[in-house]
């Protein structure tokens, strides 16, 4: 088995690092006023990989923080993806012509999804990510102010169909709750499309969390608050996955 791969994760709102409980403006942490500084501190630490999602952008359904990522990409040498009101072609040129290594899809997928593939199609597959955001077993979008009309899997599978690799899937019920993630949907997930390099998002509260998702073989996690919270213990995982996270 091959080891999980880890993803620290950086939300933006008014150029700060911050976290939600759920999706919820109304209920935001800031914990850090720049997020570069964070970035810089994930790369000392040996990470290799940065998920940041521009919460702005995702509620105004445009690129909002691209100063922010800008300062990331230049700063370290971070693989970021990049989400967060990635709307249009021209919001993709952005995202790229800053830094960003891969961007995070999601409303699109749902609204326009010939858009969507065209964009598989013209910038590749390796470069986007599937954003599946899930509430109630259904997709959710801008935001996650809107439910939509798509269960999970039968919108993976057109995806998948057409050679989409990168699935960012969370369970909004529990992100920023530190309740522990939903390990049986992800588990649905790669019992369904095993070679998906599926992301877990959403939930994760310590190192255990993180340690069991290695266990049932999901490929990918990202984290954010228990890792802000002092919840998550990286020499335990450098000692236990055998990574070399700190120089």
């Amino acid at each position: 088995m091959n080891n999980i791969e880890l993803i620290p994760a950086i939300d933006i709102i008014d150029g700060k690092c911050v976290r939600l409980t759920k999706g919820d403006y109304d209920q935001k942490t800031v914990y850090r006023d720049d997020p570069a500084e964070v970035a810089q501190e994930f790369e000392e630490m040996g990470f290799k990989r940065l998920h940041v999602v521009d919460l702005d952008g995702a509620k105004s359904k445009h690129i909002v923080n691209v100063d922010v990522l800008r300062r990331i990409t230049s700063d370290t040498n971070l693989i970021v993806d990049f989400g967060g009101g990635i709307k249009t072609e021209e919001d993709i040129r952005i995202a790229f012509e800053n830094g960003a290594a891969m961007v995070t899809v999601g409303s699109i997928a749902v609204t326009q999804p010939d858009l969507f593939l065209s964009w598989i199609e013209r910038f590749g597959a390796d470069k986007m990510i599937l954003g599946a955001d899930v509430r109630n077993g259904m997709i959710s979008i801008n935001g996650w102010k809107e439910d939509s009309n798509e269960a999970l899997l039968p919108f993976l599978k057109k995806y998948v169909e057409h050679g989409v690799k990168n699935v960012l899937c969370t369970e909004i019920s529990k992100d920023g709750t530190l309740g522990g993630p939903a390990i049986p949907l992800y588990q649905e997930i790669m019992a369904a499309y095993p070679s998906l390099h599926l992301i877990a998002s959403g939930g994760v509260s310590c190192t255990d969390d993180i340690l069991e998702l290695q266990r049932k073989g999901i490929p990918a996690v990202v984290f954010g608050k228990a890792f802000y919270e002092g919840r998550i213990d990286i020499s335990q995982l450098q000692t236990t996955l055998s990574i070399p996270f700190i120089p």
